[in-house]
């Protein structure tokens, strides 16, 4: 069952105490808990409750064609965005990992938590209907839906869109090496999307090093 910290960060998060709470410990569950269910379920329903909150808000608050709304669409609901949300609440703490997969860093990586926050959207959507869920998606994404966030295409949000609309898996990264000391360090990342091929850059940061490792997969693949 849920520990009372929890329970008291999902009063928060839903505006209201959890019911139903082997629902939400199933949405909170990762696989590598081997529990017998997980959080997979509820992701694949939040991940279409949150497409149409934001697609209704986008439709409703901006004047942008069908293209221009679908860019911003893609991002605002994108698992980069998903997990920088869940960051902001400070879902991490809260998500059941296996020993291994937390001793990994399973409880901030992107993956992870951009699929939880979906996983909790989903039972939300459950237990409370679809209005008490929009109203919490209005107001955990406001951040994201006031900024620049889709505004212009960043290279990996590019590569996403691209996979998506080619019905290819999501591009993966992964570091291939550092190197240098801290005050010079070089990062070399490797982009890769099943099916397709990878790509590889460095660059000063890992971050600048996956921007521009999918700017070069966009190049060669695109």
């Amino acid at each position: 069952m849920l520990s009372p910290e929890t329970r008291a960060f999902l009063t928060e998060l839903a505006g209201r105490p959890p019911v139903d709470e082997p629902l939400w410990v199933e949405a909170l569950t990762h696989g590598s808990t081997g529990a017998a269910r997980d959080y997979q379920r509820l992701e694949f329903l939040g991940d279409r409750v949150l497409g149409l909150v934001v697609a209704e808000w986008l439709h409703a608050a901006e004047t942008g064609d069908e293209g221009r709304l679908s860019q911003r669409l893609n991002a605002l609901v994108s698992r980069a965005t998903c997990a920088r949300v869940a960051r902001s609440l400070g879902l991490g703490g809260h998500i059941r990992l296996g020993k291994q997969a937390r001793d990994d860093g399973g409880a901030d990586s992107d993956n992870i938590l951009g699929d939880v926050m979906e996983a909790l959207i989903g039972a939300s959507f459950v237990t409370h209907g679809f209005e008490d869920t929009r109203m919490m998606v209005r107001r955990l994404w406001a951040d994201a839906m006031a900024g620049k966030t889709g505004q212009a295409k960043h290279p990996k949000s590019a590569l996403q869109e691209w996979a998506a609309g080619n019905r290819r898996r999501m591009p993966e990264y992964r570091l291939v090496e550092r190197s240098g000391p801290d005050h010079a360090a070089r990062f070399t990342v490797a982009v890769s999307i099943h099916g397709v091929g990878e790509a590889e850059a460095t660059a000063g940061s890992k971050q600048e090093a996956e921007t521009k490792a999918a700017e070069e997969f966009m190049h060669r693949f695109g």
